[in-house]
């Protein structure tokens, strides 16, 4: 029986959770931990920087379940920060795998390279923003650690931090009669018996309750059971902004993205009157526009369940987990109601542009609605690339990505390199604003080096247009790039500049006709042109914004 090392049994660890994919770039201090990825059946993807690679392993993980990176110490790790910041806001569950100087080194030479100020600064960076940060110093403890650790992210589904110095890679476990437990505390089944009754009682006595549904259903693997409790209740369904597609947006009972700030006004208006609002994984931030003032928190009206806690009209449940809660909803007995009257669909009022129209937001995505089908996947950057897609009709559950709550701008590129991973049967299509692309466009590359051929729709409005709406100044405008010419520095796919939207439809389509290689396609908008998911933010940000003007 071959005796497991450190390293061995962390990525052992890893390829039993799902990862199959390790994103990242090597240094110094983790190149012990990449020559053990060699013989293991995790292989390693090379990105350009660390931070796309946190971003390609936050989409893999949001389509596989898991992801993981591997970096050096904190020349590399510190890069990752924002991304790790986004899939712990967003609820990602990610692996941020790194080394440290040696046990042995550190003790001859307290300045090593790469250290800041103490050489557990790096790990106390990342206990902020992981459910679990752990160094992998002692051989005797080091799997209770690790088990510690993967009970957070399987409980939580947020990231979680591994350090190995790297004089203890190869160091083998120590034999003990320890027992591998990624499980944490289960489920109080008394009290998840008496919540489900609560919610009965509640939904007997309701005329028009609605279900608003977030990302954390998807984190889990919840859609079958989210789809079947909606079915049986026979009750409208919405989903939050970072929790689009959730459920099929061509489903019956789904009403649509239900986000205070760029929800169409019918949508908006139609959840705000409901009588009982069953919240299941929604993170309600600022964008969703409902808060604990609302009176259907003060009216103890809501059933609000992630994967923090449990909460009934005003009652809490710790004992619960949030998995639990969803599956016992599914196969409880509860009331179905009548089928009701939802909000029209949306239907835009102006007609396709001729063809020898100049481009616009309102041609390019009334197009791309068209166009999609089970086996594209739409990866949405910040901005308009984001809000525009508000109104796109996605044909099959979580077919849309996007750091709706967190916001960075960036995610998108190295995002779809991590999806094509995850499910190379997916054809990622890309929408980035030029703003976005130059942070990490040049991820390209990474698609280009290992055959994908992910399709990228450059936005270029010349600028920041959210920014522009909030406050107009020189300071948004960014220095022009011809996009489409990425492809000639990165040795490989195809580039296009377009003007009408004549010329949009027949690049798209030659585009999702070749599977063969990368197309970015530089769309050259007015910096006027907005969306009307934009207007609506912007109508709603001037209010609420109004007294931060000069």
């Amino acid at each position: 029986m071959t005796i497991q090392t450190i390293g061995t049994a962390v990525l052992d660890r890893l390829h039993r959770l799902g990862v199959r994919h390790m994103f990242g770039i090597p240094g110094d201090y983790v190149l012990g931990l990449y020559k053990l990825m060699e013989s293991s059946p995790i292989q390693h993807v090379a990105t350009t920087r660390e931070d796309c690679a946190g971003f390609a392993a936050d989409a893999y993980a949001r389509i596989n379940g898991i992801g993981a990176l591997c970096v050096t110490y904190c020349v590399g790790g510190l890069n990752t920060v924002n991304a790790i910041a986004c899939a712990y806001a967003e609820r990602s569950p990610v692996v941020l795998l790194t080394g440290s100087p040696g046990l042995s080194e550190r003790a001859r030479n307290p300045y090593l390279h790469h250290m800041v100020r103490e050489f557990s600064t790096q790990r106390e960076v990342f206990e902020k923003m992981t459910v679990a940060a752990v160094s992998l110093e002692d051989p005797v403890t080091a799997e209770r650690e690790m088990d510690r650790a993967f009970a957070a992210l399987l409980r939580y589904r947020r990231p979680i931090y591994l350090e190995i110095p790297r004089d203890m890679v190869h160091v083998p476990l120590a034999q003990t009669s320890h027992k591998h437990q990624t499980q944490g505390e289960p489920t109080d089944r008394a009290a998840l018996s008496e919540a489900l009754n609560e919610v009965r009682t509640m939904l007997e006595s309701a005329k028009c309750p609605v279900i608003l549904a977030g990302a954390e259903v998807g984190r889990f693997g919840l859609h079958d059971e989210l789809t079947s409790l909606v079915e049986r209740l026979n009750v409208p369904i919405a989903s939050t902004l970072l929790g689009k597609s959730i459920i099929r947006e061509d489903h019956p009972l789904y009403v649509g993205v239900y986000s205070g700030l760029v929800a169409r006004d019918e949508v908006k208006e139609f959840v705000n009157q409901t009588d009982c609002l069953l919240i299941l994984g929604s993170i309600l931030s600022d964008v969703e526009d409902l808060d604990a003032h609302s009176a259907l928190f003060s009216d103890g009206h809501t059933i609000h369940a992630t994967a923090d806690r449990v909460a009934i009209k005003h009652h809490r449940y710790d004992s619960i987990l949030f998995e639990d809660f969803v599956k016992g909803l599914a196969a409880a007995s509860l009331p179905s109601f009548p089928t009701p009257q939802l909000p029209a669909p949306y239907k835009p009022e102006e007609p396709m542009p001729p063809a020898q129209a100049s481009v616009s937001l309102q041609g390019v995505f009334r197009h791309l609605d068209t166009v999609l089908h089970e086996k594209t996947l739409v990866i949405a950057d910040v901005g308009e690339s984001l809000f525009a897609s508000v109104d796109l009709h996605v044909h099959r559950r979580f077919e849309f990505l996007s750091p709706a709550y967190y916001t960075s701008m960036g995610f998108a590129v190295p995002a779809a390199i991590g999806a094509g991973f995850a499910d190379p049967s997916l054809r990622p299509i890309v929408l980035v604003g030029d703003g976005a692309f130059q942070m990490t466009g040049s991820e390209l590359s990474t698609a280009v080096r290992y055959k994908q051929a992910p399709v990228v729709i450059v936005l270029n409005n010349h600028g920041y247009s959210t920014e522009r709406e909030i406050l107009e100044g020189p300071f948004n405008d960014i220095h022009e790039w011809r996009y489409e010419r990425i492809c000639e520095l990165i040795g490989g796919g195809q580039g296009s500049r377009v003007a009408t939207h004549g010329e949009f439809v027949q690049t798209l389509g030659k585009a999702l006709a070749d599977p063969s290689q990368p197309h970015v396609i530089n769309v050259l908008l007015d910096p006027a042109d907005r969306s009307p998911a934009m207007m609506r933010l912007a109508r709603r940000l001037a209010k609420r914004l109004s007294t931060d003007r000069p």
